[in-house]
């Protein structure tokens, strides 16, 4: 069977868990060879025996992609591997939730870091290396393209109650990722972004007591109440959430070769929740 993307190397933040797993499943299903980062080592070691058990090499990166060297360190493991890096998904973050009166500076400063800050700092330091190592001429419709996919959410194309700093944040990503699409698409870089709707993770699961996770030294409370949820199914025409695995089915389609035509959208894969 023909994989389309045989011998691609592809580099996927937040990718131990959730989405994130799915997506590295889908590439690594695809030829794809891997360097992968989650912010705790424990499932992305789980995630690396899985990739390889599919016949992926992979390599794993844990820690922060707000740190200032993470950058460095995560398209460093991918070139020092493989030589090269054809793809990159940034999906890592998390949400922290409060109205308006009551999100603190922090709280506000941490959702942009890690939702905007930290796919810009990474996108800065692999352009400069693609920069340096173009990619070879190749006649108009032919030869690799490279790509980048940016998560971004229905929260940032439309706005969500409560959630001010996070919607802020993958509102800027959109812009980032129209404005890269620009930039970068004269060296054959496609640059497109996903928005996701209500997806089946740790984050959107109906609050059972109090649901935390933890995001360093700090922990944070996430779910969704009944009502919360009861509110979203009724005004999603499929009538259900999205599974990790459909929601890594939009990015996947923004990695294959044929979206080589396809740069600066963003994909709204949310069941028609933002109809």
């Amino acid at each position: 069977m023909h994989k389309r993307l045989e011998g691609r190397v592809a580099l996927v933040t937040g990718a131990g868990r959730g989405i994130g797993r799915s997506i590295a499943q889908k590439l690594a299903d695809e030829g794809a060879n891997l360097v992968v980062n989650d912010l705790d080592a424990a499932p992305l070691d789980g995630l690396l025996s899985e990739l390889q058990a599919r016949g992926a090499q992979a390599v794993g990166v844990a820690g922060s992609v707000s740190a200032p060297d993470f950058p460095e360190r995560f398209v460093g493991a991918a070139l020092e591997r493989f030589g090269e890096v054809g793809i990159l998904v940034n999906n890592a973050g998390y949400i922290w939730n409060s109205r308006i009166e009551t999100t603190t500076d922090e709280q506000w400063s941490a959702m942009l870091d890690v939702h905007l800050g930290a796919p810009f700092r990474i996108v800065r330091h692999l352009a400069r290396h693609w920069k340096d190592h173009p990619l070879p001429p190749s006649p108009e419709g032919a030869g690799h393209h490279r790509k980048i996919v940016n998560v971004s959410s229905v929260s940032g194309t439309h706005g969500a109650f409560a959630q001010i700093a996070y919607s802020a944040a993958k509102a800027g990503l959109v812009g980032l990722t129209l404005s890269l699409a620009r930039e970068l698409g004269p060296q054959r870089v496609n640059v497109n972004a996903v928005a996701f709707g209500l997806i089946e993770t740790r984050l959107t699961q109906e609050i059972q007591g109090e649901t935390r996770i933890a995001v360093g030294e700090q922990t944070h409370r996430v779910g969704l109440t009944r009502a919360m949820l009861d509110d979203y199914l009724a005004r999603i025409p499929l009538r259900r959430g999205g599974t990790p695995d459909e929601a890594a089915g939009g990015v996947l389609l923004l990695c294959l070769p044929e979206s080589n035509y396809v740069t600066g959208q963003v994909l709204e894969v949310d069941g028609g929740l933002a109809i």
